[in-house]
């Protein structure tokens, strides 16, 4: 399943980094919790408002970075 709807870029929100569903909520915030080896489950019991799929949008979206495609591409 694609998450990457998930992903948005607002220049209001943020400076423009990619966050989770325009909440400020920077993917790499979200990348950085899972590297620093919190479960999913202890990332969403400490931070509510996200879900599961925010998590799983995020690792989606450092893969495509890592591709070296980007959002426009896969739109």
């Amino acid at each position: 399943m694609n998450y990457l709807n998930r992903i948005t870029i607002d220049e209001t929100i943020c400076h423009g980094k990619p966050c989770i569903r325009n909440m400020r909520w920077p993917v790499e915030v979200i990348l950085d919790l899972v590297g620093s080896e919190m479960s999913f489950d202890e990332i969403l019991a400490d931070h509510e408002e996200l879900e599961k799929e925010d998590i799983i949008a995020a690792l989606q979206y450092a893969k495509l970075l890592a591709s070296g495609k980007s959002l426009k591409e896969v739109a």
